[in-house]
C-alpha cells in the first residue's frame, strides 16, 4: 500500500485543554469554584481547583519546536502550537500529518480525572467531571464528528457515579472512557475487587471501550532516584505489562466477556511472551486455581484486550501471534513522544511487509470497530486518505520553530525525573 492511500486513526493523542472550556458548562451554583487558569509572577500557568495547582499548562506539549528544545514544559498556551489547545487548528495539523481522527485524552485533570477526585465537596467534583465531558463530547469533538473519538472521565471514587456517567455520556453519543491502569495505587480497590462491577457492567452493556493509558495511576516506573532519565522513558510501557496481568488475572475479563479495554501507549512487541508466559502459567501451576477453565488465557486477553504502538517494528513483525484485529496505530500528539507531522511515513515503515488488509485494520478499521466509530458516514473514504488530507492542508507550516528563552519557575526536565517522578505524584506521558 502506498503511503498516501492509508488512514489513519490514532487511538492516543492528547488535548491541551482552553482557559475557557468550563464556561457554560458548570451548574450556575458551582460556576465561581469551576477550574480556573492563572499565571505566576515568572510567566508559568497553571490550573488551580479547591486548593490544588498544576505544575504548568501544557505538560511536555512541544510538537512543532526543534527537538533539541523538547522539555517537560511549555509553561503557557503562548509557548506551543495553538492546535494543542484550539479544535480548529488542531484539525488543520491533523491534516496535515494526513491522520483523519484521534482519541484525545485529557491533560490537567489526568487520565481519568485524579485533579477533580482531589476535592473534598464531591457534589463539585462530580459536576466538574460532567461539565468536562460536555464540553469533551460537545466543544472539542462535536463540530468535527469524523474527527474525533470522544473520550469521557469518569468519577472513578465512586463506581456507581461512575456507571450513571456511563450511561449519560453514551445517550450523547459517547462510547470510550478512561481508567486507571491501577487503581489501588490512587488509593481505591485494586482491579482484582468487585468494587468496580456496577462500573463495567455499565460499560459493557453501552458497549464503552475503557481505555487505561500509562501514567493513569499518576506513576511511572522509577527504578532509583539517581536513575537517567532514559531509565524512565524505556520502561514507561512496561506499565502496560502489569496492568495487563492484572486484568488477565481478574475476574473482570471472564465475568464481563462484552467488555473491551485499550491499553494505550503500551507499544505491542511485549505481547507475544506476556501471553505466552500466562498460558505457560495457567498449565504449570495447576494447584493455583485462576479461573480459566474453557479458554486459554491468551485467548481471552486476545479477544478483549487491545493494544497500539507509535513505532514497534519488533511487535508488527510478530502481528500474527498477537492479532491483527487487536493492534491499533497512535500518534501520541502534542507530546515528545509523537511523530507529528511525519506520522504516515512512520507508520509505513512500522508496517512494511504487511498486506493491505492488515494495514487497513491496524491503522483504521479495528479503531472504527472498537470505539462504534464511523468517519465514512460523515466524510466520503476517498477523502479521508493520507495523500486527500495533506493536499486539503497545504498551507500549514510545520516547519519548526524556537520559542527561545524558557520561562523561569516552570518545572525542568532535570527536576521532574530527579524529584518529582520518585516522589510518584505526577502523571506524564
Amino acid at each position: 500500500m502506498r503511503t498516501d492511500d492509508m488512514i489513519l486513526i490514532s487511538v492516543d493523542d492528547h488535548v491541551i485543554e482552553p482557559a475557557n472550556m468550563f464556561d457554560g458548562h458548570m451548574p450556575a451554583k458551582y460556576a465561581d469554584r469551576a477550574p480556573r487558569v492563572v499565571r505566576n509572577e515568572h510567566g508559568v500557568q497553571s490550573w488551580v481547583f479547591e486548593g490544588q495547582e498544576t505544575f504548568n499548562i501544557g505538560m511536555n506539549a512541544v510538537v512543532g519546536r526543534p527537538r533539541e528544545e523538547f522539555s517537560v514544559e511549555p509553561a503557557s498556551f503562548d509557548d506551543m502550537r495553538r492546535a494543542c489547545w484550539d479544535v480548529h487548528e488542531r484539525v488543520r495539523d491533523m491534516s496535515a500529518n494526513g491522520v483523519l481522527a484521534g482519541v484525545p485524552f485529557p491533560s490537567f485533570p489526568r487520565f481519568c480525572g485524579q485533579f477533580f477526585a482531589g476535592a473534598d465537596d464531591k457534589d463539585l467534583a462530580l459536576a466538574t467531571v460532567r461539565a468536562y465531558n460536555d464540553w469533551m463530547i460537545g466543544d472539542w469533538c462535536g463540530p468535527y464528528p469524523e474527527r474525533f473519538v470522544p473520550l469521557a472521565i469518569p468519577p472513578y471514587w465512586d463506581p456507581e457515579a461512575a456507571a450513571a456517567e456511563v450511561h449519560r455520556v453514551s445517550e450523547l453519543g459517547c462510547h470510550a472512557m478512561t481508567f486507571s491502569e491501577n487503581p489501588y495505587k490512587l488509593g481505591q480497590p485494586s482491579l482484582h475487587s468487585e468494587h468496580w462491577n456496577p462500573l463495567w457492567q455499565a460499560c459493557s452493556d453501552t458497549g464503552t471501550t475503557v481505555c487505561m493509558h500509562i501514567g493513569s495511576s499518576s506513576q511511572l516506573l522509577v527504578t532509583a532516584p539517581d536513575a537517567a532519565a532514559h531509565v524512565t522513558l524505556v520502561l514507561a510501557p512496561v506499565i502496560a505489562v502489569l496492568t495487563a496481568a492484572d486484568l488477565l488475572f481478574s475476574h473482570v475479563l471472564r465475568k464481563f466477556p462484552d467488555l473491551r479495554f485499550a491499553l494505550s501507549e503500551g507499544g505491542i512487541g511485549w505481547v507475544p511472551y506476556f501471553a505466552e508466559r500466562a498460558d505457560y502459567a495457567h498449565r504449570q501451576h495447576t494447584w493455583i486455581d485462576d479461573g480459566f477453565e474453557s479458554s486459554m488465557p491468551s485467548e481471552v486477553f486476545r479477544k478483549q484486550v487491545y493494544t497500539c504502538f507509535i513505532e514497534d517494528h519488533a511487535g508488527v513483525a510478530q502481528r500474527d501471534r498477537i492479532g491483527v484485529e487487536s493492534i491499533m496505530w497512535e500518534c501520541d500528539y502534542p507530546h515528545s513522544d509523537s511523530t507529528w507531522p511525519n506520522s504516515p511515513e512512520s507508520a509505513a515503515r512500522s508496517l512494511a511487509g504487511c498486506t493491505d488488509a492488515e494495514v487497513d485494520a491496524i491503522t483504521h478499521l479495528n479503531a472504527m470497530r472498537l470505539f462504534s466509530f464511523d468517519p465514512f458516514s460523515h466524510r466520503p473514504r476517498e477523502r479521508c486518505t493520507v495523500g486527500a488530507l495533506r493536499a486539503e492542508a497545504h498551507d500549514v507550516d510545520v516547519t519548526p520553530r524556537s520559542i527561545g528563552e524558557k520561562a523561569k519557575g516552570a518545572i525542568s526536565s532535570s527536576d521532574l525525573f530527579s524529584k518529582v517522578l520518585p516522589n510518584q505524584t505526577l502523571t506524564t506521558s
